[in-house]
């Protein structure tokens, strides 16, 4: 499949976003690519933001979390047809300029997971969530057998198969690490990265993500599906070689992802 513009669309998930949904989604739009916006219950201006763009908008009446936000954008992804859709948080802290270069590497990696790598710029993380970072790195990695470069990145392409798994019982923030490990283990879906920035300075409202619930939720689900699946070992060292990753400044060898 190539992620060819008439084919992609772009999904954003959203909750409380009033402050930067209007730019976020009118970037998005400059692009040419049809936008869907799912609203997770906001209860600011959000929905009458964008209720006023030329996107498709849908609503739930309550908040029921990132995971079902995207699900609920996947199921209408699907219904109107779509071979892929780049994924971006609502907050600012994605920006569209950066989807060019990620359907590119569709194009060169036709049918692969391509996310957004947030590895430049890295000392804008702060040190806690740098760490925090690089453990799910590490076991995610280990979990899907193969390495990838920053898996709790929410700026991705999602190819037509990755979307057919919708369904997966994964609920909240673990849904985006559920999507990869299924993804890779049951699809042989293969995932590369594009270089962007890390964006945490600037008027960005509190994160949804909670450091100690959340990095619980998706350490439990990873490590059973490193037990459902076996051979830790070989797994683990699959994992362990470069992620491959497309424009980067610096030299890095590709992985495995041809």
């Amino acid at each position: 499949m190539n992620a060819s513009a008439d084919r992609c669309c772009v999904l954003i998930p959203c909750l409380n976003e009033e402050g930067a949904i209007g730019r976020v989604v009118g970037e998005a739009l400059a692009l040419g690519l049809p936008v869907i916006v799912v609203d997770d219950g906001s209860d600011d201006r959000t929905p009458d933001i964008v209720g006023n763009l030329p996107v498709t908008l849908l609503r739930h009446p309550t908040r029921r979390g990132k995971g079902e936000a995207l699900r609920t954008g996947f199921r209408e992804v699907l219904r109107q047809g779509f071979d892929a859709v780049v994924t971006m948080d609502g907050d600012g802290q994605h920006l569209a300029s950066d989807v060019p270069a990620i359907l590119a590497a569709s194009r060169e990696y036709p049918g692969c997971i391509v996310i957004g790598a947030r590895i430049l710029d890295r000392d804008q993380q702060p040190p806690g969530r740098r760490r925090a970072n690089a453990v799910a790195d590490w076991g995610i990695s280990c979990a899907c057998a193969q390495p990838i470069a920053d898996t709790q990145s929410g700026q991705r392409l999602y190819p037509r198969a990755v979307l057919d798994l919708v369904d997966i019982p994964a609920e909240h923030f673990v849904f985006e690490a559920a999507l990869l490990i299924t993804a890779c283990r049951e699809r042989g879906t293969r995932v590369v990265s594009v270089p962007i920035a890390s964006r945490y300075h600037g008027d960005f409202r509190v994160s949804h993500f909670n450091p100690v619930r959340d990095v619980t939720r998706i350490t439990v689900y990873t490590v059973g599906r490193v037990f459902h699946y076996g051979n830790f070992l070989a797994s683990y060292r699959r994992s362990r070689s470069e992620p491959t990753i497309i424009g980067a400044t610096e030299s890095i060898e590709p992985g495995t992802a041809h």
